[in-house]
């Protein structure tokens, strides 16, 4: 049966209707209202701003906005770069000695042009740049961006993962959202009918400036065991960037004992989090008209983290994929992550792509889980299933899946990682793995929970470990080595399984792949016109150009 004639060119891009699409749904986005001037200069903070700008001494300056503020940074911009110039003091010192004596007149002199050398620094014009688009996620800092305009310091807008930065340093302004507390205690009291309840007060950063004014008017109701998070810059944290309540101390066990009065909407990361460390978790959503307070279950994401956790673990090959290279401990999640997956007998490819989508995954083919690297929010890849073929996992969850079935318990918690320590201990958990260097057939097999079936062929660098040390003795580092056995090829004695899949399952293989060019003759190189284009007319148009 002959195939149907293409009628058209294939799609191999992204069509024009999804160019408005929200790409990332994690980022709970809704339409800000029209701020006046006044209201700009308090929800942007621009005072604060101008003095840690000035502080600093910081002449190039980056502006990251997320996505729903763009339409305000104009606007701060301006207000930004018109504070700025009052700040800036102009020189005006005269000199005023007359006919003194000449030791005199020079300590004048001299103490004119200290003067006027700090004025002459003061004085230099900062400049501003708007990011208008973050290269990863909205809540790190977009350093390389930063870096195209060689800028000095970023401020970042809105609410931010707080991670550290690899090298820039950062102004955070998280905004002010408006927020009723009248509502705020009404929900909190149809909530919490007990006024003894052990209640933890938590808030997305715009809201945070509010807490303390709902937390008096709780006290004033009655309320004697609420407690009002501050901020602080720690992911690793038990409340990931919060400070614990106090008597907590390091018995983050106590933390059960509370429960969870959320103002905004949080991370799916936090949600993950915090369901095992404290007793149960409310969401009060101030953006909802009239507002509304849900208890929050997160069971069935977490199902669904172990069930893609189990694929990764009879996975072959993964891909490291890098979702926020300006964090501080990207290098050393990745190493960390390497060496893991090589002492799980697996092969591993490291990959940066920007923003993920299942499109850009898709391209590698021969990857079979990816292993997510970056900061504590970004790190979980939430996206709807048919838009990626294989998992996405976060390091801490490829610890969990890499170190086998006998030593794999899953107790309901869930952790954010982040610091590149979450992979330390798999290395040292996966001698039973490892076996003899010989790579014997017997083998233990692993178990795919998706499928129902053993996997024999899961840690492909194990099975060809004696195979490749025998072959690394007589191939130099860099020389490929195609095994005359199995076919399979090898990159400095190491099997590669990216060039075993693009020999053996992709279909196409580049240009020139379907046939073979050592039979045909190529064409001479010939010098081709050269000089100006003109005289010449496109398409229907008689008019020459």
């Amino acid at each position: 049966m002959s195939a149907a004639p293409l009628e058209s060119a294939p799609v191999l891009s992204t069509p024009d209707t999804h160019i408005l699409e929200e790409s990332d749904p994690k980022v709970d986005v809704h339409e800000l209202p029209k701020l006046s001037d006044e209201q700009l200069y308090i929800t942007y903070e621009i005072q604060r701003t101008v003095q840690e700008i000035r502080a600093g001494k910081w002449q190039r300056i980056a502006l990251q906005f997320p996505d729903d503020m763009l339409p305000d940074a104009t606007r701060v911009y301006k207000e930004l770069g018109r504070r700025l110039r009052e700040e800036r003091v102009t020189p005006v010192t005269e000199s005023k000695s007359g006919n003194g004596d000449a030791l005199g007149s020079l300590e004048t002199e001299v103490s004119e042009i200290s003067i006027k050398e700090a004025d002459s620094a003061k004085n230099i014009e900062e400049k501003l740049y708007i990011l208008g688009d973050t290269s990863y996620g909205a809540c790190c800092v977009d350093e390389i961006a930063a870096e195209h305009v060689d800028a000095d310091v970023v401020v970042h807008y809105g609410r931010a993962c707080l991670s550290p930065t690899a090298r820039m340093p950062v102004i955070y302004v998280f905004t002010i959202r408006p927020f009723s507390i009248l509502d705020a205690v009404e929900a909190f009291k149809s909530t919490y009918p007990d006024l003894s309840t052990k209640v933890v007060l938590m808030a997305d950063l715009p809201y945070q400036s509010h807490l303390p004014s709902l937390h008096s008017a709780l006290s004033a109701a009655g309320y004697t065991n609420t407690h009002a998070t501050e901020v602080i810059h720690d992911p690793s944290a038990p409340l990931p960037n919060r400070a614990l309540p106090p008597g907590i101390g390091n018995d983050t066990s106590a933390l059960q004992a509370y429960s969870l009065f959320h103002i905004g909407h949080p991370p799916a990361a936090l949600l993950l989090t915090l369901h095992s460390r404290l007793h149960s978790l409310y969401i009060h959503s101030a953006t909802h008209t009239p507002p509304t307070t849900t208890l929050a279950s997160s069971m069935a994401a977490l199902k669904r983290r172990y069930a893609l956790l189990t694929r990764v673990a009879s996975a072959r090959t993964l891909g490291l994929l890098v979702v926020s290279p300006s964090h501080g401990s990207t290098a050393a999640q990745l190493a960390g992550a390497r060496a893991a997956v090589a002492g799980a007998g697996k092969a591993a490819y490291a990959v940066a792509v920007g923003k993920v989508s299942g499109a850009k995954l898709a391209n590698f083919a021969e990857v079979e889980g990816w292993v997510a690297i970056g900061c504590w929010e970004s790190a979980l890849v939430e996206e709807r299933a048919e838009r990626f073929r294989v998992p996405v996992v976060t390091a801490w969850e490829a610890r969990v899946a890499l170190v086998g079935d006998r030593r794999r318990l899953w107790d309901g918690r869930w952790e954010v990682g982040g610091d590149g320590s979450e992979l330390g201990g798999v290395v040292e958990g996966c001698e039973e793995l490892r076996g003899d260097a010989n790579g014997e057939e017997s083998a233990p097999p692993e178990f795919d929970l998706r499928s129902g079936r053993y996997v024999s062929f899961s840690r492909p660098m194990r099975t060809m470990n004696g195979d490749a040390n025998e072959a690394s003795q007589t191939s130099s580092a860099t020389e490929l080595v195609k095994r005359p056995d199995m076919d399979v090829a090898q990159v400095g004695g190491v099997v590669s399984t990216a060039a075993e899949f693009l020999r053996a399952k992709r279909t196409w293989q580049g240009l020139g792949s379907d046939f073979d060019i050592g039979e045909r003759e190529g064409a001479l190189v010939e010098e081709g016109r050269s000089g100006i284009a003109r005289g010449y007319t496109v398409g229907d148009d008689e008019n020459k150009h």
